[in-house]
């Protein structure tokens, strides 16, 4: 056989290797992995104690006894502690009318310390980065707060930039998710998600109960994270996403009207959190939950679930006995369960939903005591709980579910790459958690409120908190 046939018949073989090579290379570039990430804890001047929360309650006139009794109930059963953080501007009490300034100034406070920081452990340069992708909900600033970044680390002119807002507090993953999509068409990429709430320009001065309830729950936090999808990294990477799912409920009235953005009826602009939101939560949660399941859970844990599901509807339909509802067991596939810190009551829904265990949920709950619902930046709070703990070892899967406005159900799995350690952000108070008790000192410095009489009952303009 001469060369030109040998040539004929190897070149189909070798175009059938190549190709299959292609697609193998294409695949392991595809992964999306955490290289690092960095929450952030504000100065110890922005914190919150009882005291000083009472006196920022007092300034607003427009409360009354009523309004009073609502939110000693409403923070005593939040799970929140004293060592929350707040804007700049309610310690300055300009709480009713702040500045453009003041949104801006709370943003880069946050930008400058957690993105320095996390550039500096990884020894990656601003440059270096190929996508950046922000996520501040109700803050939109021009330039964009992207572009403020952009200008302050000199980065490239071909940089990818992605500038979400309006997504809510389930707006990491959907972040993550844009990384993810870049990652599966261009290699060798590094990636920063910067994740947060502006809180100045949304703090609620009104008397609308529905609206007073974010003062209560939503605190100044942060998060950056840095990803890459570069082989050569892979090593020093903490997490590889093998899933993640988006589910979206925008398209009914009562989902997308129980958690909005609107004026009370002295038009005063508040979020307003309506009665109908853990109805619309839990749908979508079980949504989210039936088309991410199957995909994170082993065969056989499906499979009993389907056989117990099976029986029970047969002997509901042929004997009349329905039995207990089967419970499909997460834990089969899942090691940690990262859970938005949107409150207690969240918190506890989605414990009894997965059949969770106190050490399940012990992470969420103290990251809401500790640094109270930090909107799109709490999952990492809780994620840093964990690592802090020395709970996160290789090969452990990480469940992470958030819950946004729209109405939002969004949930990822991560796995643990190496075992992880460092404090993060927990560093210096891991050791004080989980507390003896997690009681509100509210109750006991303002429970008198309760045994007021409305028609009597005025709070002078020198009064003293006690």
């Amino acid at each position: 056989m001469d060369f030109n046939s040998i040539l004929l018949y190897s070149l189909p073989i070798f175009c059938l290797f190549f190709t299959i090579w292609k697609i193998i290379d294409q695949k392991r570039h595809q992964h999306c992995y955490i290289l690092d990430y960095q929450c952030y804890k504000p100065t110890d001047d922005r914190m919150l104690s009882t005291r000083f929360c009472g006196e920022v309650i007092r300034r607003n006139k427009n409360l009354g006894l009523n309004e009073y009794k609502f939110i000693l109930k409403a923070i005593v059963s939040s799970g929140i502690g004293e060592q929350t953080y707040a804007p700049r501007m309610v310690f300055y009490g300009r709480e009713e009318c702040p500045t453009y300034d003041d949104g801006i100034s709370e943003m880069e406070e946050f930008f400058h310390d957690s993105i320095d920081k996390i550039l500096k452990r990884t020894k990656i340069l601003p440059s270096e980065i190929d996508v950046l992708v922000v996520n501040i909900s109700m803050l939109a600033t021009m330039p964009s707060l992207s572009a403020r970044i952009i200008n302050h680390y000199n980065m490239r002119e071909d940089i990818k930039v992605y500038n979400l807002t309006g997504m809510g507090c389930s707006a990491s993953p959907i972040s993550i998710n844009i990384v993810q999509n870049i990652f599966k068409i261009q290699k060798n990429k590094l990636a920063l998600v910067v994740t947060s709430e502006s809180l100045s320009p949304n703090w609620y001065s009104g008397n609308d109960r529905s609206m007073i309830l974010s003062n209560c729950l939503f605190r100044s936090g942060g998060c950056a994270i840095l990803l890459t999808n570069k082989l050569s990294l892979k090593n020093k990477t903490m997490f590889k996403l093998k899933c993640l799912v988006r589910t979206q409920h925008g398209a009914k009235d009562e989902s997308y009207n129980c958690c909005i953005q609107k004026e009370d009826d002295q038009g005063r602009i508040g979020f307003h959190l309506d009665k109908t939101l853990p109805k619309a939560a839990t749908r979508a949660f079980v949504d989210n939950l039936k088309e991410i399941a199957p995909k994170i859970l082993p065969i056989r844990e499906l499979l009993r679930f389907a056989i117990i599901s099976t029986l029970r509807k047969f002997n509901q339909k042929y004997k009349g006995k329905f039995g207990p509802r089967p419970v499909i067991n997460f834990k089969t596939g899942v090691d940690h369960f990262c859970l938005h810190t949107g409150g207690k009551a969240v918190i506890d829904g989605i414990g009894a939903n997965l059949n969770l265990s106190e050490y399940d949920l012990e992470p969420a709950r103290m990251t809401l005591h500790r640094f109270g619902n930090t909107s799109a930046s709490s999952l990492w709070y809780v994620l840093g709980y964990m690592e802090a703990k020395k709970r996160l070892k290789k090969g452990d899967n990480v469940f992470m579910i958030s819950f946004g406005a729209g109405f939002k159900c969004n949930s990822c799995l991560w796995e643990v790459v190496r075992d992880l350690g460092d404090g993060n952000v927990w560093e210096d108070c891991i050791d004080n958690y989980p507390p003896k008790t997690l009681a509100n000192p509210f109750l006991e410095k303002f429970g008198w409120i309760q045994n007021e009489d409305p028609s009597t009952f005025y709070v002078p303009d020198d009064y003293v908190i006690p």
